[in-house]
């Protein structure tokens, strides 16, 4: 050992590790009004409809970093949990939130600060918690999605809810507790994490809402899936959904939400997004400043 190598601090490698599911690429829930949508998601929260795809008014994709909501029209979806994202800047996100307020009136739009976040509720019920840049909980992220948050029952199996990440999508998964709770996690790529938390509310009934992931080992998942009976979907040669996590002793289902799980050949996968600063308007307009890197820049 070298005099350079013994002076070297010993790095955490396993930190690194991201396990098979390397993205979590969308939350997709339908609404019924994609006015309101836009008033929300993007007026609001300060987001960027994407320019290129699904522009017509049937579906509405909303970038968010390297992330997306989608919201095809239909009959209203709601995510049973909270969709956690992180915003360059919380005072003027909160500006933006009470310029919409006054036409989202009589919707279930709703606006509150908590201890280092805002919580705020889409237009049909939707959960988003917006949190300020935080380099130690969500890496060198100025607007991106960190997390999905569902709420499951009380007694709902945690662990086995991770334990099926971990053996059956190949993931890095495990089961932790903090003061509000407890909770299981899967890692969804870098810097993006699928929580099930322990709530005490009523569950309503699953609608059909679903995540987006995608997967490094695509065959291995999908051959354990389809030994068990729960593929949903054959969508084509990149996809394939399925809806039920379950306990992998006795079969029983322990939760249920939609995975549209996608190969790293997917045509999508690793698209460059547009994502524009929503603090540039016509009257504070500088050119070459339109665009937002949801990057922080490099440290110094």
């Amino acid at each position: 050992m070298t005099e350079a190598s013994a002076a070297t601090p010993a790095w955490d490698r396993t930190a690194e590790d991201l396990g098979n599911i390397v993205e979590l690429g969308h939350v997709n829930t339908r609404v019924n009004d994609q006015r309101m949508a836009t008033l929300f998601y993007v007026a609001g929260l300060g987001l960027t409809r994407d320019p290129y795809l699904m522009t017509s008014v049937q579906n509405m994709w909303i970038n968010v970093g390297r992330a997306q909501f989608h919201l095809p029209s239909g009959p209203p979806q709601v995510v049973r949990g909270t969709t956690g994202l992180v915003v360059p800047d919380i005072d003027a996100l909160l500006a933006r939130l009470a310029a919409t307020r006054g036409e989202l009136q009589g919707s279930k739009f709703s606006v509150r600060e908590v201890a280092g976040a805002v919580e705020t509720t889409c237009p049909w019920g939707n959960r988003i918690r917006c949190h300020a840049p935080d380099p130690a909980r969500f890496g060198r992220v100025l607007l991106g999605m960190p997390y999905v948050e569902f709420d499951v029952p009380q007694g709902a199996r945690l662990d086995a809810i991770a334990r099926f990440y971990r053996e059956i999508l190949g993931g890095i998964a495990g089961v932790a507790a903090d003061p509000v709770g407890a909770y299981a996690w899967a890692i969804a790529g870098a810097g993006s994490r699928l929580i099930f938390r322990e709530s005490a509310d009523a569950m309503p009934a699953y609608d059909g809402h679903h995540v987006q992931i995608t997967l490094a080992d695509f065959s291995g998942p999908y051959r354990r899936l389809l030994e068990r009976g729960l593929i949903t979907e054959e969508s084509d040669q990149h996809q394939y959904r399925f809806q039920n996590i379950v306990d992998l002793d006795s079969g029983a289902v322990v939760f249920t939400v939609e995975h549209e799980a996608r190969s790293m050949r997917h045509p999508l996968f690793g698209r460059t997004l547009v994502n524009r600063d929503p603090a540039i308007t016509n009257r504070t307009y500088a050119h070459s400043h339109e665009a937002l890197n949801w990057a922080m820049l490099p440290t110094r």
